[in-house]
């Protein structure tokens, strides 16, 4: 029945954006290491306005530890500086006339432990999304159902539904697994 296959079909792409949506949270999460999306969340004041660190400098990681930030303006530089120590980063800049350097210290177990704890949130945040997907095209259906579908399609539909809700899940313990793989290597 063609309005099963709209409530299936739909039920897939919110749950692969709820695991894509956990991606880019994990990815926020700092693991010791020097990646430029560790500084994806810093706003600039650009003449006055509020601009991503992104769109007013470029980010590279010469080696694991270190960040180094080159201002396509050499004014920025006491503004870019202002802005990541007012960060919840807890890095400290230096700065030689050009480039702001930002040294990655390495995680106490302690805070791997935490970040640790973090992702898992985030993970089940993502989770409880796919759950609720689940829930709302069960309801769907049942609707459907009353409105005179077979109960056999229905059935069938939401079987298929809670195959698509294990699925997703697995992917999401995948990038937890993943994470927590990253987080714990020292």
């Amino acid at each position: 029945m063609e309005e099963i296959k709209l409530y299936l079909d739909e039920a897939k792409e919110l749950m692969q954006k709820a695991v894509d949506h956990t991606a880019s949270e994990l990815l926020k999460i700092r693991a010791g290491k020097a990646m430029p999306n560790l500084l994806d969340g810093i706003m600039v004041s650009y003449y006055g306005a509020p601009t991503p660190l992104s769109q007013v400098a470029s980010v590279t990681t010469p080696d694991a530890r270190t960040l180094t930030i080159k201002p396509w303006e050499r004014n920025l530089i006491s503004e870019i500086e202002k802005s990541i120590i007012n960060s919840d980063l807890g890095l400290a800049p230096q700065n030689n006339g050009e480039i702001i350097i930002l040294t990655i210290p390495p995680l106490t177990e302690e805070r791997r432990k935490n970040l640790v704890k973090q992702a898992k949130q985030e993970c089940e945040t993502g989770k409880i999304s796919i759950r609720s997907v689940r829930k709302d095209t069960n309801e769907g259906l049942r609707k459907l159902q009353k409105d005179g579908a077979s109960e056999d399609d229905v059935k069938r539909a939401e079987d298929t539904v809670q195959k698509l809700t294990d699925q997703y899940s697995v992917k999401i313990d995948e990038l937890l697994a993943k994470k927590e793989t990253d987080i714990m290597t020292v």
